[in-house]
């Protein structure tokens, strides 16, 4: 059965899209540093891939990668699917609320309504403008800061939405040495999609690849906020070693567990061992008496 390993991207979206490069701003990390992965939690990880062969050479397990993307200093993607709506639509209660106030105590002496619609104005945020290339997730959503409150001032510090792997390619694909593909998912953590690869273990060596990224850019076009996809590339490097199969237990080769004569302990005084019993090899040992 394959082995499932994993990849994380963590991006830091604010300094990629200032520096318009994601060199010095990913950082890569997966579950085999103790067997041999290097460069973990920086851009140059190299991640260590275990093949086996049997006794014939013919190529015994294959792995299996999985990329899992995630943006630094944004909402973290573990809050309910809902969370984006449920604050936009408490910043329109709250809004109502407002108004409903304004109205009750107009023509009062010392009220000043348009100053107050304005803050009203700020506390209902900003709505980003649907596009073609922003349907589904990035659809008609208000801008929030990273503590979930929505904001106005688009110039002030925002949440980004999370990086999105687009295409992966490189001398590994080029080679057949992986075949990479995205995959549906009811992991609604990853928007339901996820990039997924099966790797060729039988041919050693390392191999780097590239992945392409598209971020997004909170821009003011016509007096609206847009939300404009980035598109930026990272690589990475995957070392392959090929080893025979052996035994798990034993670290030796396959078959039956070696156990040594008399490994059972001492048997109590007058019982007997059928021959052959299994869990126990060699002949049978008695106990030694008390002197």
């Amino acid at each position: 059965m394959a082995q499932q390993l994993a990849i994380i991207v963590l991006v830091d979206i604010g300094n990629a899209l200032e520096t318009n490069n994601l060199e010095g701003n990913t950082y890569l990390f997966d579950n085999m540093k103790l067997h041999g992965s290097e460069g973990q939690g920086t851009d140059e990880l190299v991640t260590a891939i275990h093949g086996a062969y049997w006794r014939d050479g013919s190529q015994a397990t294959e792995q299996v990668l999985n990329w899992l993307p995630y943006s630094l200093g944004s909402i973290p993607p573990t809050v309910p699917r809902s969370y984006q709506s449920d604050r936009a639509r408490q910043s329109d209660e709250q809004a109502l609320a407002s108004l409903d106030a304004i109205t009750a105590k107009a023509g009062a002496v010392g009220s000043d309504p348009a100053a107050e619609l304005n803050q009203i104005r700020k506390a209902t945020g900003t709505r980003v403008k649907t596009t073609r290339r922003t349907r589904g997730r990035l659809s008609g959503q208000k801008v929030l800061d990273v503590t979930g409150q929505v904001i106005t001032d688009t110039s002030a510090a925002y949440s980004y939405p999370g990086p999105v792997i687009t295409d992966i390619y490189g001398e590994a694909v080029d080679e057949k040495i992986m075949y990479p593909a995205e995959y549906g998912s009811p992991d609604l953590v990853t928007d339901g999609w996820y990039w997924s690869a099966t790797v060729d273990t039988s041919r050693p060596g390392t191999y780097a690849y590239t992945m392409r990224m598209q971020l997004h850019k909170l821009v003011q076009e016509s007096g609206e906020a847009l939300w404009e996809p980035v598109n930026l590339t990272c690589r990475s490097k995957l070392v392959i070693t090929s080893e025979p199969k052996r035994n798990g237990f034993t670290g030796a080769g396959l078959g039956w567990l070696p156990i040594a004569p008399g490994s059972a302990g001492p048997q109590q005084q007058g019982a007997t061992q059928q021959e052959g019993t299994s869990g126990y090899a060699g002949s049978q040992q008695q106990p030694t008496p008390n002197v």
